[in-house]
């Protein structure tokens, strides 16, 4: 089995909020597809990084997360690419843990 976190900002690039109809609409496709979600939303938690010879970054986020049996790179890597589009971010990270269940 295979948990994926998805860390999605709360704001752009410019610092404007997302709309909540985005994590909506991210949060459906994603719990048609896998069944399920968890999405860790009342409190972003904060994303620093400090590009190369730059100001540190920062970012509220929050997290969704899905679990599948196996893990298809190619669906991830095209629905990261579209989130990366529509969330208007020249990255969009994802975590894939592997777990067993108790």
């Amino acid at each position: 089995m295979k948990l994926i976190q998805i860390l999605l900002p709360t704001r752009d690039n410019a610092g404007r909020r997302f709309a909540g109809r985005r994590f909506q609409a991210t949060a459906r496709e994603l719990t048609e597809r896998f069944g399920g979600l968890t999405a860790h939303t009342r409190a972003p938690v904060e994303g620093l990084w400090k590009p190369a010879r730059r100001r540190t970054q920062h970012d509220d986020l929050v997290i969704f997360e899905v679990i599948a049996p196996r893990l298809d790179r190619r669906w991830w890597r095209t629905f990261r690419e579209r989130l990366e589009r529509d969330y208007r971010q020249e990255k969009i990270l994802t975590r894939v843990v592997d777990f067993s269940e108790v």
